[in-house]
């Protein structure tokens, strides 16, 4: 059976603007859309108020994914959409609906222009526990914010998409994780922005101060590692146009500066089956809030 995209729809501007972008991303795949609901019900003290009965409640929850859904197709004709209400706590059913899915899209508030992600507690228990790609996309994200600017220097979704940008560890690469970020740049028919970014251990600031070579070679090594990594994608995605960036730094802040010029931002979170719980990285979530451009999140092992 065919996967679909699946999107969490709950009314905001944040949740519309998921579910368009996962309409996009839904033609670009040839892939179904399904728009998910999920209603939990008041507790009931608010739930037995006149104005706010359970039944009051759920018929307003209920016309939302019917009513987006037919928005969408007349935005996105070929793309079969279907619509659905569940009932339960949001962040258990929606990453348990991820299971099935060949990706999962959520909205998050933007702080501002330029601010990056508010992610809700709900975005990121799904995205601690979700173990399919999970796409956060920010409310008031537009078609033509993934394109380059057009000759007038306004971007436009008739322009190219903007690059594709990894995020990524020689040091332990995982396959799925660089073959969603490849796939996504061939669908888009754009470059693949791989950025690497790597601190030195604290006891190599001494050495380095009084010697610049050591720096240099630790520089070689670490861009030597990541073109090492990525032979293999680059001849089996020959296509692609692969842009390797191998820098000291914090990899977090060289993501986020990265996603101002990206279509979609691809970071890895690392399954962890443990007494302590999901784990999300410090990378990832500091890529989360603060990254510019869609961020998709790939679990791996």
């Amino acid at each position: 059976m065919p996967r679909t995209v699946i999107v969490g729809l709950d009314g905001s501007p944040e949740s519309h603007a998921a579910a368009e972008w996962a309409s996009r991303e839904a033609k670009l795949r040839g892939l179904a859309l399904k728009l998910v609901n999920v209603w939990e019900p008041a507790p009931t003290p608010v739930a037995q108020e006149p104005l706010l009965g359970a039944g009051t409640q759920q018929h307003w929850s209920e016309q939302i994914p019917r009513e987006a859904a037919e928005g969408l197709r007349l935005r996105h004709p070929g793309v079969e959409i279907t619509a659905e209400q569940v009932y339960g706590r949001p962040g258990e059913i929606l990453a348990r609906l991820a299971e099935d899915a060949a990706l999962l899209v959520l909205g998050s508030r933007g702080l501002s222009g330029f601010g990056g992600f508010l992610v809700g507690s709900v975005g990121l228990a799904v995205v601690a526990h979700a173990e399919r790609p999970v796409v956060l996309v920010r409310a008031g994200e537009q078609a033509a914010d993934e394109h380059v600017m057009d000759p007038s220097g306004i971007p436009s979704a008739a322009t190219p998409f903007r690059p594709v940008v990894l995020g990524m560890d020689p040091d332990s690469p995982d396959d799925s994780l660089l073959a969603f970020a490849f796939e996504e740049a061939v669908r888009r028919v754009t470059a693949l922005r791989v950025v690497h970014g790597w601190n030195l251990p604290p006891y190599y600031a001494y050495g380095l101060s009084a010697d610049l070579g050591l720096h240099e070679e630790i520089v070689r090594q670490q861009t030597a590692r990541l073109t090492e990594t990525l032979h293999p994608w680059r001849q089996k995605y020959a296509d692609v146009e692969v842009v390797e960036e191998s820098r000291s730094g914090s990899p977090a802040n060289q993501l986020v500066d990265a996603s101002h010029e990206a279509s979609l931002v691809v970071v890895g979170r690392r399954v962890r089956r443990s007494p302590l719980g999901a784990h999300i990285g410090s990378v990832t979530h500091a890529v989360l809030h603060h990254a510019t451009a869609p961020v998709a999140v790939v679990a791996h092992g």
